[in-house]
């Protein structure tokens, strides 16, 4: 038994902007979008934000992790939808993880993730802590970001236990280098130039912060170099350092993705490493953070990510709430929160828990007082859909009701042992959804109410297995 990193997960929204597909609608206006034409981005579907992807990457992360040995929750993110509502216990409760659990938020800087990390490592608390690292922010179009910035989420286990890799050194500086900066209350960050940025401000951080923490780990070399930066900066670094990789296939083909970027870069550089192999984390932000990492044994393999590709720049706008359409007055209708209803109903809504039922073993949802197949009284206790997978019982694709991307895909969802559920599907194109396809839940937005700057969440079904590119 020793502490170190147990599991990681990751997700990463299935949806890619082609670089091309941006100058062939901007380059009349910014020819320099055409040098980065083979480059891509992730972008967050409409019903996706920092929230709903740190619930995906931590659901990969945990696998086999029990959620009630978990004793804090940490969440790192810069776009946070809330600022005065826990955002990370809406995460908890979505993961069902136990409400004794200590829960903490780090937030103001691209480093957000790797400090959470290197806290979690350093602090050898009781249980076991989750860290989580998701970003989900935007550019404004036209700009350099929009083609290089992706949207993305981390998770890291972290305690007592057989790790797959143990942190050996680490080293971190702080100034206050603005290269960028993003105002409260402002959606799109300000940047300054590239060159400016690498030459002035990371050039002599990055290669002193790195040695330190090479001197405290006891090396000279690491196997594998693991740069969270932007593309152009990471590149440099990369070159500087004289590193292995670097992440740049990732970078190149998901994006720069805000405060995710550092554990998005440790769990890409895991799945090419073997026990025995070190590992350089280099977080870029105000500053530098480096760790590195001794891996106990082979990681587990990581899936492939789905990979849907956009061709339409305009729809791309609308998904993000980026284009100022007309919506028809099908989307006029008020979306107020009854929030003594949503209390009342947390553990079905967040949670999405059914009732079983004791007597004859049947599912339902929601829970109820009497069973729908026997009939018997008080006997049903919460059991959770969420990590059920269902089958498509009917279908519906409606043209003419309002949704963000149409057409607007609903139906009939079955789970072993009786539970049937109307739901609103996700990730779906138009003549996907067949009867009988096996779905697997999300946690995603249900809807806005942007007259009071509210958002509520449940679970939607999408289909298990690859698809054609959209």
């Amino acid at each position: 038994m020793s502490f170190g990193i147990l599991a990681v997960g990751r997700y990463v929204p299935r949806y890619r902007l082609s670089a091309s597909v941006v100058a062939d609608a901007l380059g009349w206006f910014q020819p320099a979008l055409k040098a980065a034409r083979e480059q891509s981005r992730s972008f967050a579907h409409w019903d996706e934000d920092a929230l709903t992807m740190a619930v995906e990457a931590a659901r990969d992360g945990l696998g086999t992790v029990d959620v009630s040995d978990v004793s804090r929750i940490v969440l790192a993110s810069t776009t946070l939808p809330f600022a005065d509502r826990s955002n990370v216990g809406v995460v908890r409760e979505a993961l069902d993880i136990v409400d004794s659990a200590t829960v903490c938020e780090s937030s103001g800087s691209m480093r957000a993730g790797s400090t959470a990390l290197d806290d979690a490592l350093s602090a050898q608390r009781a249980g076991k802590q989750l860290v989580i690292a998701s970003d989900c922010v935007d550019t404004q179009p036209a700009s350099a970001d929009e083609v290089s910035h992706g949207h993305g989420a981390a998770a890291v286990v972290v305690g007592d236990g057989e790790p797959i890799a143990t942190l050996t050194g680490r080293a971190s500086l702080h100034q206050d280098f603005v290269d960028h900066y993003r105002a409260a209350g402002e959606r799109f960050s300000y940047v300054l130039e590239a060159r400016w940025t690498r030459d002035a401000g990371y050039r002599d951080q990055v290669l002193g912060t790195y040695r330190l923490a090479l001197d405290e780990a006891g090396l000279k070399d690491v196997d594998h170099l693991a740069v969270a930066a932007p593309l152009a900066l990471q590149r440099a670094i990369v070159k500087q350092v004289g590193g292995k990789n670097g992440g740049l296939g990732f970078a190149e083909s998901v994006g720069y993705c805000g405060a995710a970027q550092a554990l998005l870069m440790l769990v890409d550089a895991l799945s090419q490493a073997k026990r025995g192999d070190t590992i350089a984390l280099i977080t870029i932000g105000q500053g530098v953070d480096v760790s590195v990492f001794e891996l106990q044994a082979d990681p587990a393999p990581i899936a492939d990510l789905p990979v849907t590709n956009e061709d339409n720049y305009t729809r791309y706008l609308s998904m993000r709430r980026l284009l100022n359409k007309d919506e028809g007055i099908r989307a006029e209708r008020d979306n107020r929160t009854a929030q003594s209803a949503a209390w009342r109903s947390h553990q079905a809504v967040t949670g999405f828990k059914g009732g079983r039922c004791s007597a004859c073993n049947t599912l339902q949802f929601p829970a109820s007082e009497v069973c729908v197949r026997c009939g018997a009284t008080g006997t049903q206790s919460l059991h959770r859909l969420a990590d059920m997978t269902g089958t498509v019982r009917s279908y519906t694709e409606d043209w003419l009701a309002y949704t963000p991307r149409p057409p607007l895909v609903f139906g009939n969802v079955g789970f072993t042992d009786g539970a049937n559920v109307m739901m609103e599907f996700t990730d779906i194109e138009a003549g996907q959804l067949a009867v009988g396809d096996e779905v697997r839940m999300q946690f995603r937005i249900k809807d806005f109410d942007d007259r009071r700057g509210f958002r509520r969440y449940f679970w939607k079904p999408t289909p298990i297995g690859e698809r054609a590119d959209g």
